[in-house]
């Protein structure tokens, strides 16, 4: 199992670094392909509890909202919308052929459209702002650094459940040791990439950043807990040799996407 998650890793790593580093139609296509693969693996969670998503219109919707929103941002909400109409016509007229939880399904739907078509496009978003490849090297590392520390703190030193019936393994212990590590992190993130020509971030505004992001990404994780508890199922997918699958991998950063895109140009742009 740590083999092909090593594997795995050192694959995913070779596939997204350039992506991240050149930017442009390279990032655009590494994170829509992952948002266009997290809706399939929504619609099949929701499959495994008794619902039937459009996987056409959740798929297909979640790379256009990306799309759109990247390339095309003033049609964003028209796009929104007419994914919204069309999820409606395609449950009703789905609910007429004698599927009684189609409304439900249109809910389904319509929560994957949302939250990953709208949600994830803020990665794109936060990779296009001006000085976009630091900005993004500071957020998300902060996530990934939070994460790592409050698994290690967490079983090292962790006795009180975060989140007994989400996620039993979790631990306020591990969950504090990630916002610290998460917040001097991107302290020091932010005066390593000062120093190489990054935005003019001071160490104590790149830690406001790295707290704010690590107190509130473990949020995504315990989201994607509740869909997978709720339907019964360990893993979004098995996409990815000994990670699981795509939603899995990318449920903290949705949130780190969208908060830091935020955060970044509420206050430090």
């Amino acid at each position: 199992m740590l083999i092909k998650r090593t594997l795995a890793a050192l694959v995913l790593a070779v596939i997204g670094i350039p992506a991240i580093i050149f930017g442009g139609i390279y990032f655009f296509a590494l994170i829509t392909l992952l948002l266009g693969i997290a809706a399939w693996e929504f619609g099949r969670i929701f499959r495994a509890s008794g619902f039937n998503a459009s996987d056409p219109l959740l798929v297909g919707g979640v790379v256009l909202l990306a799309t759109v929103r990247a390339y095309y941002p003033d049609l964003a909400p028209a796009a929104l919308a007419l994914l919204i109409l069309a999820a409606m016509t395609w449950h009703l007229v789905a609910y007429e052929r004698g599927r009684d939880l189609a409304a439900t399904d249109f809910t389904v739907t319509l929560g994957g459209l949302v939250y990953l078509g709208w949600i994830g496009a803020y990665l794109i978003e936060l990779r296009n702002l001006p000085d976009g490849l630091w900005w993004l090297l500071l957020a998300l590392p902060s996530v990934w650094l939070a994460d790592t520390a409050a698994y290690f703190v967490g079983v090292r030193f962790g006795k009180h459940r975060l989140s007994p019936r989400l996620s039993p393994k979790k631990t306020w212990e591990g969950y504090w040791g990630g916002v610290f590590f998460g917040a001097l992190g991107a302290a020091g993130l932010a005066v390593l990439w000062r120093s190489l020509g990054g935005p003019a971030v001071t160490w104590w505004q790149g830690a406001a950043l790295g707290a704010a992001l690590s107190i509130l990404t473990t949020l995504g994780d315990l989201g994607e807990s509740m869909l997978k508890r709720q339907a019964g199922v360990k893993d979004s997918s098995h996409i990815i040799p000994g990670h699981g699958g795509v939603l899995d991998r990318i449920d903290s950063w949705l949130w780190g996407g969208v908060l830091g895109y935020f955060f970044i140009i509420w206050f430090l742009l």
